[in-house]
């Protein structure tokens, strides 16, 4: 515990110090919000890999590869099995 005591009096120190100087506080607020930056998104696919998977699926379609639905409900029941 007595370790947290003197990071915390170190840090508020230095954040005066920091405080005092445009240049440092301007170097501070930059250094932070790369630290504080989300990971990039697994989930996000680039423009050209969509328009990749499209030709595919409209490929796949051409070959008789592709599902067709008599309902709505249908086809929600077969989404939400995926």
């Amino acid at each position: 515990m007595k370790t947290v005591a003197i990071f915390d009096a170190q840090f508020m120190h230095n954040l005066g110090v920091i405080a005092q100087s445009e240049d440092l506080a301007k170097r501070l607020v930059k250094y932070v919000s790369r630290l504080a930056k989300p990971a990039a998104d697994s989930t996000l696919m680039t423009r050209e890999d969509f328009m990749a998977n499209v030709e595919e699926a409209e490929q796949q379609i051409e070959r008789g590869e592709g599902r067709t639905f008599s309902d709505l409900n249908t086809m929600n029941s077969w989404l939400n099995s995926l």
